[in-house]
């Protein structure tokens, strides 16, 4: 918090309490530098942020939903909890990096499955047949061989 006396960025939290109405929370701080007193009001965001569905509805992100499809793809792979966790914590912080508060299912789905494949193609395989939602086998097999031309840049394409 910036001193509005002297523009120093370091304070102390001298008081908090809750305001009247409920929604707010008032802080008394003190700059650390001029020892003058000042009241900061902190409100919760509660504005979600949204995803936007492939035929234009608009969703709550949910954490766990992500998570949930995750773990589906990675069920007996040799992908740890925590790096589960850390994508989804990664996807999160690239929907709240928007500034309009929403992205699109196409553009979290292709950030997750970028991270998969470096993680483990199998997962990666497994989440792509759902997301991409292929419709015949000659379109898993064409994802496939793009996969196995990439893994192998020596090798010619047939």
């Amino acid at each position: 918090m910036k001193c509005p006396f002297c523009a120093h960025l370091d304070d102390k939290v001298v008081d908090s309490r809750e305001a009247r109405t409920g929604d707010l929370i008032r802080r008394r701080r003190e700059c650390l530098k001029c020892s003058r007193r000042f009241t900061t009001y902190e409100r919760i965001d509660e504005i979600p942020y949204m995803v936007v569905k492939k035929d234009g509805r608009r969703e709550k992100f949910e954490r766990q939903k992500v998570l949930s499809g995750l773990l589906h793809a990675c069920e007996k792979r040799p992908i740890s909890a925590s790096k589960l966790e850390a994508l989804v914590d990664e996807t999160e912080s690239f929907l709240t990096e928007s500034p309009e508060r929403e992205r699109t299912t196409s553009e979290i789905g292709e950030l997750l499955m970028n991270r998969l494949k470096s993680l483990d193609t199998v997962a990666y395989i497994r989440f792509a047949s759902v997301y991409r939602d292929f419709k015949d086998v000659r379109e898993f097999k064409e994802e496939l061989e793009q996969l196995l031309t990439a893994r192998e840049p020596g090798k010619k394409n047939k």
